[in-house]
């Protein structure tokens, strides 16, 4: 028998490198995941290198090369992708930025990068986008916000260009740096003057907010500024339908996940709860999975939680996370006719709170798999499967040849 349907299960940023903390372990290997086993010990595993060896992906082009969708050939930049994501249909000639809400202090320092990952910034979003006038510079703009602390922008108007770098530092403790182009290009630098005065223009706005008042008053972090990064125009990518012949949707939180989906013709299905955290309410993201696989032919879920751990270097809280993880999974154990394809899109390790060129684990199960001897999931275990060490690119045509939906090359 052949599977007919393929579910692709995203464990956004899970891999990772040996934690003191964990006695030497992974926070795969040292967390307790009997489903995630037995996923594996009924599949075909081995590790993946998301793009290519050695390269540190972005969740941007780690997730596009997954799709099939080469980065080298498509990526233009992360902004355009976001800001699809957060509902602003980018057209051609418009710039996208993706943006954080930040914590800035009364020397301009930024103190906290994600303005202690503030959960809700609508009310700010609403209030910078009524109030802020880039008229004089013949732009118009959308801003809208993502999950959690993160938000998107776009400008519309004769001349702009995407060649712009990022006000944000990367790190805390310095100066926010204002955007500056980085080409010759005369496009760029009105970019860059058009993005300068919306982030001036926002700061008194954040700074008397309602939201932010309280905020100081119990000792939160203010999302009191806005870093902008990742400007882009908005590439063109082969309809996925067109691409591989099956239809399909995209299960996701977070906006960039949400964006590119939108972005190749996957359709966004929101699952209330879910909002790309620790706290994200996985069984509905499962169980809207398990409806969409009904009536569809390809389901792509993105569950993000470990990667924030990950990211605040928390490996306990890592560890934590894929065992709630895992008791969501259960539900995958009982489906027929479907293809599971379980894997991460990068590593971020906790000892460097970014994401890393290690590779990742996979995992495929499913009618018609050769079922090799690997009993657990995680990156030390799946790279002894028979699938070895492949590239992300390679996914899509393992996984179309296994629902019997490629074609012979040659005669």
């Amino acid at each position: 028998m052949t599977a007919r349907k393929i579910l692709f299960l995203i464990l956004d940023g899970v891999s990772d490198r040996p934690c003191a903390i964990l006695q030497g372990k992974t926070p795969l290997q040292y967390a307790r995941t009997p489903v995630l086993d037995a996923l594996a010990e009924t599949g075909i595993c081995g590790i993946m290198d998301p793009v290519a060896t050695g390269v540190r992906p972005g969740s941007d082009t780690s997730h596009l090369a997954l799709l099939g969708y080469n980065p080298e050939k498509y990526y233009t930049g992360r902004g355009p992708l976001e800001a699809e994501g957060c509902g602003i249909h980018m057209e051609k000639g418009m710039i996208g930025f993706r943006a954080n809400f930040a914590t800035m202090d009364a020397n301009g320092v930024i103190t906290d990068r994600r303005a202690g990952r503030i959960r809700d910034t609508t009310a700010l979003c609403t209030a910078v986008r009524e109030r802020v006038d880039l008229s004089d510079f013949g732009v118009s703009f959308q801003f809208r916000p993502g999950a959690g602390h993160r938000a998107a922008l776009a400008f519309r108007g004769e001349g702009l260009g995407a060649g712009v770098s990022s006000n944000d530092p990367k790190k805390e403790g310095v100066p926010m740096p204002r955007i500056r182009p980085v080409t010759d290009d005369p496009r760029a630098a009105k970019t860059a003057e058009a993005a300068n005065a919306f982030i001036a223009q926002a700061l008194p706005i954040l700074a008397d907010h309602a939201i932010n008042r309280e905020r100081v008053r119990t000792d939160l972090p203010p999302a009191n500024c806005i870093l902008l990064r990742g400007s882009g125009e908005m590439g063109h990518f082969p309809p996925f339908p067109e691409k591989y012949g099956i239809s399909g949707v995209v299960i996701s939180a977070a906006t960039l996940i949400t964006g590119i989906g939108k972005a190749v013709g996957l359709e966004h299905i929101s699952v209330a709860g879910a909002n790309g955290s620790t706290s994200s309410n996985l069984e509905g993201k499962i169980a809207a999975a398990l409806g969409e696989l009904e009536h569809r032919d390809f389901v792509l879920v993105n569950i993000k939680g470990a990667d924030e751990a990950g990211h605040d270097g928390d490996a306990r809280a890592k560890a934590a996370f894929i065992e709630r993880l895992d008791r969501a999974l259960e539900p995958l154990a009982d489906i027929d006719s479907t293809l599971l394809l379980v894997c991460a899109d990068h590593s971020t390790p906790c000892d460097i709170r970014d994401h890393s060129a290690d590779p990742v684990p996979v995992l495929i199960r499913g009618e018609g798999v050769r079922v090799d001897h690997v009993r657990a999931f995680d990156e030390i275990s799946c790279a002894t499967g028979g699938l070895h060490r492949i590239t992300g690119p390679s996914l899509m045509p393992i996984l179309l040849d296994l629902i019997n939906k490629t074609h012979k090359y040659g005669a």
